[in-house]
């Protein structure tokens, strides 16, 4: 009994995680597409809300990621630790569960790719702008460029997460 009930707040927890991963890029997606309507002129207040939504955003998607790691592995561990050996499962249920691995592993590429270049990059230049000067032609075009590869990069993750998402559904193909 023990053991399932662990599996259950494991497997409820991945689900959360689950769902984040794919909420973020989403409502991501959906905040640039409705600033994207203004243009690619710096609105000094309009795109102070949307960087600071946009990388106020990180810790989520990084908790999120590290909850689906721990909690996707530690569900065959808990079976693992109760019976003393891995469960053998369906191909098919073993073909989603590599594939899911690879394309959460991509989910994390992108997001170190962001995180770690793209959003800094992006902050220092927003830093640069004032609100009541107009901003260096240059610094824009550059800032908006940046903004622009960032949100291929989410589109992208956002594939990639709703693939994890359908790829769930077979891991509980049974032999």
């Amino acid at each position: 009994m023990l053991e399932e009930i662990i599996g259950k707040v494991l497997l409820a927890l991945h689900n959360i995680a689950l769902v984040g991963c794919a909420a973020a890029p989403f409502y991501n997606r959906n905040l640039v597409l409705n600033r994207g309507q203004y243009g690619p002129k710096l609105s000094y207040e309009l795109d102070k809300v949307v960087e600071d939504t946009l990388q106020g955003n990180a810790p989520y998607c990084i908790f999120f990621i590290v909850t689906l790691f721990v909690t996707g592995f530690g569900m065959p561990l808990n079976y693992y630790l109760f019976h003393g050996e891995v469960k053998i499962v369906h191909s098919i249920a073993m073909i989603s569960g590599i594939v899911k691995i690879l394309f959460v592993i991509g989910m994390l590429v992108i997001m170190i790719n962001i995180f770690s270049k793209i959003n800094p990059k992006l902050k220092e230049l927003f830093d640069g702008f004032k609100p009541s000067e107009k901003p260096n032609e240059q610094k824009e075009k550059e800032f908006f460029s940046l903004r622009a590869k960032r949100r291929k990069l989410c589109e992208i993750c956002l594939v990639f997460s709703i693939i994890v998402l359908v790829l769930s559904a077979f891991l509980t193909f049974k032999i």
